[in-house]
C-alpha cells in the first residue's frame, strides 16, 4: 500500500494535481494503467455535497491527466457494499470534510478492519488525511466546537499512519475560533502531549514501504511551538533512529548530524555527562539518554524502551562501532527493528571462524583455518600442510590485538603453553603475504553500493602494534574493478544490506596455489561497520564529499544524495608521544600545509594502532605520498 497525507492535491487557485514538489509525477508512477477510483465521503448523508465533490474530483483527476476506468463514491446509499467497493479499488480518495462526521462513519462501515486487507494507492485530501492515524487530532474547527466540554479531540482513525496532521497552513494558520487563536491558544497547547505536522496545500506524506517522507514546505509543531522543518522541493524523512556512543571517536557525531539534516529523530544512548557532548552532537539529537555503563544491557534496553514509549517505533538502532555490534543486533532483535542484523546472524559477522563459511558461499579465496581448540596436534598437522608462519588470532576480535605469528613447531607449543585457559578462543590461519587493501562501501537495501572506496596499508597492522611501529597508509583516488567486483560478491555472500563496511583483502604478490594468481585478491576478514579512526575523514579528503552523510541518506532515502567531487590521493601518517622526531609539527605544517587536510590527537582507546598524533594530507599525484610519509615520521637516531 501506498499512502498520500495532503490538505489538497491542488495548489490555491488551480484545478489539477500540482507538480509542485513532484505530487502529480509521484502519483502518476504509483498508479497503473487506466485506474478504478474510489471516493470516500467525508459527509455520507449529504446528498448535495457528495454530487459536487464528485463532479469536481472527477473533473480534478482528468485534467491532471489522471484517465480512470471508472469513478464512485463511497457513501450511506452504498455502503453495504464498502469492502467490495474499496477491495476493488486501485486508488481510494478519502475526501475532505469534518473530521468527526466522516470518522464516524468509517467507524460504521468497518473501514479499519477493511483496509487491513486493501493493497493499492490511498489518498487522504484534508479530514481524510486526518483520519488515516491510528491516534487521530481533531482540532476544533466549527463555532463552539473548542468550548464544548464533549466535543473529543482524540478519535480513533484507520490506523494507517502515527503521523498527525493539521491541513491548510495557509488558512487555519491565524484563524480565530470562539475568541481563542486556533494555533496558539488550542494547538500549541495540545502539543504538549503529541507531536503535529502543517503545511500547505500542494504538499504532502508519502508513505511507501512503511517509510514516511515529507515534502514540500512543512513545520512541526511540538511543546507549545513550531518550527520549519523542510522547505520546498525538498524531503523531510519521518523516521526515529538511535545511536549508541554517538559521542565516540568524536567524528561520529557527523552521522547524527546527518540524519538530523535528513528529517530523522536521533536519540543518542551513552555513558558521559551531556555537556560533555560536542555542540554539533547536541544539536543533532532530538533526546540523549546517560546510562550509568554502555556494558549493561539492561540499563541500555531501558533506555531504547524509554524513547520507544516516548516517541513510538525505532526504525533503527546503529553505532557503527566494531565494539558494540553485538548489543546494537540484541537490541534490534528485541524491539523488533528491521533494519539491520540480528542476532540469529551476529556470528556470521563477529567470529573469524564463521566468516569462512560465507566466503565459500561466494567463492571467496580466502586463507585456510583451523580452531585452535582441536587441539595442538590438529594443529600441528595444519601447519604442516600450510607451512610456517601461521598466525593465531582470536575467533572473536577486531584489529591485530592479540594476535600472534609463530614460525616453528617450538614457537606453536610456547603459543599454547602460554594460553592454557583460553587457547580455544583462538583460530590459527596460514600466513599470507601481499599488499593488504580495504574495500569500504555504503550499501542501500538493495545490496548496491552507493558509495566505493580503497585504502591500501604498506605495513600490517599486527606489525604495527606488536613492534610499536608508526601507521602509515593511504586512500587511492578510484577503486580497482577487480577490487570492487570481489568486494561486492562478498557483501552478497553475507547477506548484507544497508550498511557502511569494511573489508579486508590481501592483494597477492605471487603466485599462491589454491588462491590466485599475483595481484588476485584474497579474503581477510569482514567488518560490517566503517573503518576505524579517522580513516571515515579520509575518504572525505580523498572523494570530496561526505560519507556521514551518504550514510544518512541510505538510511533515510536508501538512495545517494550527497555528490564527488574533485578525486585525490588521501595520505595518513601518525606519530607516537615516547618517540623523537626529526621534524617538529610546525616543520610539518610549514612544508605540506596546502595539502594538510587534518591533524588531529587519536582517542587513547585506539591509539595502539592508530598513533598518538594523525596528519592527513591530500595529493594530486601518488609519488608525493611516500615522501610525506618519510617527512612525517623521521625519528632521531
Amino acid at each position: 500500500m501506498v499512502i498520500y497525507l495532503t490538505g489538497s492535491p491542488t495548489r490555491k487557485g488551480e484545478d489539477h494535481f500540482t507538480s509542485d514538489n513532484g505530487l502529480l509525477q509521484e502519483v502518476l508512477s504509483d498508479l497503473p494503467k487506466d485506474p478504478v477510483v474510489l471516493l470516500v465521503s467525508a459527509d455520507p448523508d449529504n446528498d448535495a455535497y457528495n454530487a459536487s465533490v464528485y463532479t469536481s474530483m472527477c473533473a480534478c483527476f482528468v485534467r491532471s491527466g489522471i484517465k480512470a476506468k471508472s469513478y464512485d463514491m463511497l457513501k450511506r446509499s452504498n455502503c453495504d457494499k464498502a469492502e467490495q467497493l474499496v477491495l476493488g479499488a486501485d486508488f481510494v480518495v478519502l475526501c475532505g470534510g469534518h473530521v468527526p462526521t466522516q470518522n464516524k462513519f468509517f467507524e460504521e462501515i468497518g473501514l479499519r478492519k477493511i483496509m487491513e486487507s486493501y493493497d493499492g494507492v490511498v489518498m487522504g485530501c484534508s479530514a481524510g488525511a486526518m483520519n488515516c492515524a491510528d491516534i487521530v487530532y481533531s482540532h476544533p474547527e466549527l463555532p463552539g466546537e473548542s468550548v464544548d466540554p464533549s466535543y473529543r479531540r482524540i478519535l480513533r482513525g484507520l490506523g494507517l499512519t502515527d503521523i498527525s496532521l493539521v491541513p491548510h497552513y495557509e488558512d487555519v494558520r491565524h484563524a480565530i475560533l470562539d475568541g481563542k487563536r486556533l494555533f496558539e491558544d488550542i494547538i500549541f497547547q495540545d502539543s504538549y502531549q503529541r507531536k503535529f505536522y502543517t503545511f500547505r496545500d500542494g504538499g504532502y506524506v508519502v508513505i511507501r514501504d512503511s517509510r514516511p517522507e515529507l515534502r514540500g514546505e512543512a513545520w512541526e509543531i511540538s511543546r507549545g511551538g513550531m518550527h520549519k522543518i523542510c522547505e520546498e522541493n525538498q524531503k523531510y524523512t519521518f523516521m526515529n533512529a538511535i545511536f549508541v556512543s554517538p559521542h565516540f571517536p568524536q567524528t561520529y557525531s557527523h552521522f547524527c548530524r546527518g540524519l538530523k539534516a535528513n528529517g530523522v529523530n536521533v536519540f543518542g544512548i551513552a555513558d558521559t555527562p551531556y555537556e560533555n557532548l560536542s555542540e554539533e552532537l547536541r544539536s543533532s539529537l532530538t533526546e540523549y539518554y546517560r546510562v550509568d555503563d554502555l556494558e549493561d544491557y539492561k540499563q541500555v534496553y531501558k533506555a531504547v524502551a524509554y524513547f520507544a514509549y516516548k516517541y513510538g517505533k525505532i526504525d533503527w538502532i546503529e553505532s557503527n562501532n566494531e565494539y558494540w555490534l553485538e548489543q546494537d543486533a540484541a537490541l534490534r532483535t528485541d524491539f523488533n527493528v528491521t533494519t539491520g542484523i540480528h542476532s540469529d546472524r551476529i556470528k556470521s559477522i563477529k567470529e573469524k571462524s564463521e566468516m569462512k563459511k560465507y566466503y565459500a558461499l561466494g567463492n571467496i579465496p580466502t586463507a585456510r583455518q583451523i580452531k585452535a581448540a582441536e587441539g595442538l596436534d590438529a594443529v600441528k598437522k595444519f601447519a604442516s600442510l600450510t607451512g610456517y608462519p601461521i598466525i593465531a588470532k582470536p575467533d572473536n576480535g577486531v584489529g591485530a590485538e592479540g594476535t600472534f605469528k609463530m614460525n616453528s613447531d617450538a614457537e606453536l607449543e610456547a603459543f599454547f603453553a602460554e594460553h592454557p585457559s583460553n587457547y580455544q578462543l583462538f583460530v590459527v590461519e596460514e600466513f599470507i603475504t601481499g599488499e593488504l587493501t580495504s574495500y569500504d562501501a555504503i550499501f542501500n537495501s538493495k545490496g548496491e553500493p552507493i558509495f566505493e572506496n580503497n585504502c591500501i596499508f604498506p605495513t600490517p597492522i599486527m606489525d604495527i602494534v606488536h613492534d610499536d611501529l608508526d601507521n602509515c597508509y593511504y586512500a587511492e583516488k578510484k577503486v580497482p574493478a577487480k577490487l570492487s567486483e570481489i568486494g561486492r560478491r562478498t557483501v552478497n555472500a553475507f547477506g548484507i544490506v544497508s550498511r557502511f563496511v569494511h573489508l579486508e583483502f590481501f592483494r597477492l604478490d605471487r603466485d599462491r596455489e589454491g588462491l590466485g594468481k599475483k595481484g588476485d585478491y584474497v579474503g581477510l576478514e569482514v567488518n560490517m561497520r566503517p573503518a576505524g579512526g579517522y580513516t571515515p575523514d579520509m575518504m572525505n579528503f580523498a572523494h570530496s564529499t561526505d560519507v556521514f552523510q551518504i550514510w544518512a541518506d541510505m538510511v533515510a532515502f536508501d538512495k545517494r544524495v550527497k555528490d564527488e567531487g574533485e578525486q585525490f590521493y588521501c595520505a595518513y601518517a601518525s606519530r607516537r608521544d615516547r618517540h623523537s622526531y626529526v621534524h617538529s609539527e610546525e616543520e610539518i605544517l610549514q612544508k605540506y600545509g596546502e595539502f594538510i587536510a587534518m591533524h588531529d590527537r587519536m582517542p587513547k582507546a585506539l591509539s595502539s594502532a592508530l598513533g598518538d598524533m594523525v596528519y592527513m594530507a591530500k595529493f594530486s599525484n601518488k609519488k608525493q605520498i611516500n615522501e610525506f610519509f618519510k617527512f612525517v615520521t623521521a625519528k632521531n637516531k
